[in-house]
């Protein structure tokens, strides 16, 4: 990657028992999450990186610098968006005059996104006469993110969006949001301690503690590691993708295809057949075998190469690394059943999945 695809933010700035201290170069596009416990540092840094958090360090954005020794670019010269947990939406105006007050702050030259695309890419085509107070949470928040857009930013931050939002209301917004990674060429750096969530929108992974960055990468590569810190957490996993190839009516099942197999998932009436999608498949639903054993009650068998196994932070476990074709996967098992079935890299195993998520 060159400066001029990439997003560089180096900071330190310090607080009464907490120290910023974080150097990054991140994709100039899809969305980048900031992961991690509440207070690791995630929302100073996404302050920093808008100028709205003194500090000292550097700031360029598709090779456009906005912090250096020399220069500090104040954050209305800064051509970025903020998303927040409160929408502050104007409750006087209308959706519709909500989202002019965006778009009409740039110049007719300057937009680089249309009124009409923004309203169609977050549904809002029948809410614009509508007044904010009788919308819904997610709605709201879809007007801001909208209003947001209309700015034409060459950067959108979005501070835990969804956080203040039921689960119902999450899942109504979580389609708007990936239809825009998906349209966007705009870089979207977005604050979350929500593992679903990241797992359903991410594209790249930070993951920081107490002020510093502990893993980062591509998402799935990042997931996958044994060494990863989210290994620590009991949802601990991997994320796979692949098509849905089959829908069995009576069992209610869908048949999903990765790069490395296929697996049996509990069907989701929003999945059709063709449907590209993302599942999660967590290391402590696979158990391993050192034959096929069809006899039992768990129904997605994949053959699997060890690929690594390491020692888990909790003592007796172990975090085994295998790989279906070039597709990793990690399964947590005690180190006593390691030693027993002599795991070690190079065997040829079989994983026994007991459980495949979509990813919502």
């Amino acid at each position: 990657m060159t400066a001029s695809d990439t997003i560089c933010a180096r900071f330190q700035c310090a607080f009464p028992g907490f120290d910023l201290n974080v150097d990054l170069t991140l994709p100039g596009n899809g969305i980048t999450a900031l992961f991690g416990h509440s207070g690791c540092g995630k929302t100073t840094l996404l302050r920093c990186m808008a100028g709205l958090q003194s500090a000292k360090g550097t700031m360029t954005v598709l090779g456009e610098p906005w912090q250096t020794d020399e220069i500090f670019r104040p954050v209305h010269k800064r051509a970025l968006a903020y998303v927040f947990q409160d929408t502050h939406l104007f409750p006087h105006l209308n959706v519709r005059k909500n989202l002019e007050f965006g778009y009409r702050r740039i110049p007719a030259s300057e937009r680089q996104i249309g009124f009409d695309d923004a309203v169609r890419w977050l549904g809002l085509e029948s809410h614009l006469a509508r007044m904010p107070a009788g919308l819904s949470g997610g709605e709201r928040q879809r007007v801001a993110i909208a209003r947001a857009l209309l700015t034409s930013p060459r950067l959108l931050l979005m501070d835990e969006p969804l956080s203040a939002l039921d689960r119902p209301s999450k899942l109504d917004i979580l389609p708007y949001l990936e239809r825009l990674r998906d349209a966007l060429a705009i870089p979207i750096i977005y604050v979350s301690h929500s593992t679903p969530e990241v797992a359903r929108l991410a594209d790249h992974i930070v993951m920081m503690e107490e002020g510093r960055v502990v893993a980062q990468g591509p998402l799935r590569e990042t997931l996958a590691g044994t060494d990863n810190p989210l290994r620590l957490e009991d949802n601990a996993g991997v994320l796979l993708e692949g098509r849905i190839i089959d829908l069995d009516e009576q069992w209610h099942l869908a048949l999903f295809r990765f790069d490395g197999g296929q697996l049996w998932l509990h069907r989701d009436d929003r999945v059709k057949r063709g449907d590209q999608v993302r599942v999660q498949v967590l290391a402590r639903d696979i158990s391993v075998a050192l034959t096929e054993n069809p006899g039992q009650s768990i129904q997605n068998l994949v053959p699997a190469t060890v690929d690594q196994v390491d020692p888990d932070v909790a003592p007796g476990i172990s975090l085994v690394r295998l790989l279906a074709g070039p597709t990793p996967l990690l399964s947590r098992l005690t180190t006593r059943a390691v030693a027993q079935l002599g795991l070690a890299p190079g065997m040829q195993v079989w994983m026994q999945i007991k459980s495949v998520a979509l990813v919502e």
